[in-house]
């Protein structure tokens, strides 16, 4: 088996677990638990299909950090339902999901897989520190098409995502980047900053759309030689360079908003696959009613 390591971005799969999983499992006591039922599910399928020999949950120890909102305030605040003044901003959750995430962590904890967050860091920065250390090849789990960024063919890393549901799960590499959207994946996050993205509370630079956004990368290579070569008037349209410039302040910030970090001291912890604490999955699969679904990640994990 070749050795690979598996990074999931926990969160987006339990949001996909909880509203794609329906609601009529429920605990002794009436809870809800189809987000752990979901996700034990996703860890099953995901082991089995892929094989990691590594893997990681990945976690959002904070899901809008400040220093990402004091760059671009817009960044998520439409997600926002509390500000707090001396922590993370409380993001909006159901709450039958949010009172599953305490057992989700127990559920990863009994079957040997670290939970890892960093402190002022969404779980993309740990994913992107982790996949950058990385000397094997790397699968990234995930629904959000910002982590396209991190793919590299030539050192193995890519997405395996699930935008389309757990039974079309695609592998995307390069190429089917590059299909998409017309842009290289180490462009990918030049070309978000410059076309927007309306679910991360990110602007864009109005009237460049991805095509256009596209267009520029291949003629400029990056946003900072498109930047130069509007300056002298040598790329785009008049229309654009226009667009461009009036965009200059906002062209400042937000590439450090749209990039993952790629260098984070994360406290030491071990990847490898288990061990598994059978008996404590066992009694929790029992106590809150997650039957087969943890029975399928038990036996898709090494004893």
């Amino acid at each position: 088996m070749t050795d690979r390591l598996m990074l999931l971005d926990t969160a987006s799969l339990y949001f996909r677990a909880f509203y794609g999983v329906p609601d009529k499992v429920k605990a002794a006591d009436g809870s809800s638990v189809n987000a752990v039922r979901g996700l034990l599910d996703m860890i099953a399928k995901l082991v089995t299909t892929y094989e990691p020999t590594r893997l990681v949950a990945c976690w959002d120890d904070d899901w809008r950090p400040q220093w990402r909102v004091d760059l671009l305030p817009s960044y998520k605040a439409h997600r926002v339902v509390e500000v707090v003044a001396a922590g993370p901003d409380v993001e909006e959750v159901p709450d039958p999901l949010e009172a599953q995430i305490p057992l989700i962590r127990e559920a990863l904890a009994a079957l040997g897989i670290p939970v890892v967050g960093a402190a002022e860091h969404e779980a993309d920065d740990v994913i992107g520190a982790l996949a950058t250390r990385a000397e094997v090849p790397v699968d990234i789990v995930t629904g959000d098409r910002d982590l396209f960024q991190l793919v590299d063919d030539a050192r193995g890393i890519r997405i395996v995502y699930t935008a389309r549901g757990m039974s079309n799960l695609e592998l995307v590499d390069d190429a089917a980047v590059f299909s998409k959207y017309g842009v290289h994946a180490n462009q990918y996050a030049d070309f978000a900053v410059l076309r927007g993205d309306p679910s991360d509370g990110l602007p864009g630079v109005s009237g460049i759309g991805e095509k256009s956004a596209a267009a520029l990368l291949s003629a400029c290579g990056d946003l900072d030689g498109i930047r130069s070569r509007v300056l002298d008037g040598t790329a785009g349209t008049p229309a654009q360079r226009a667009k461009i410039a009036a965009a200059a302040d906002y062209l400042e910030v937000a590439p450090t908003v749209v990039r993952v970090a790629r260098e984070l001291d994360l406290a030491p912890f071990d990847d490898g696959l288990g061990p598994v604490d059978r008996s404590a999955a066992e009694k929790l699969a029992e106590r809150w009613n997650l039957g087969s679904s943890m029975t399928r990640a038990l036996a898709a994990l090494p004893a």
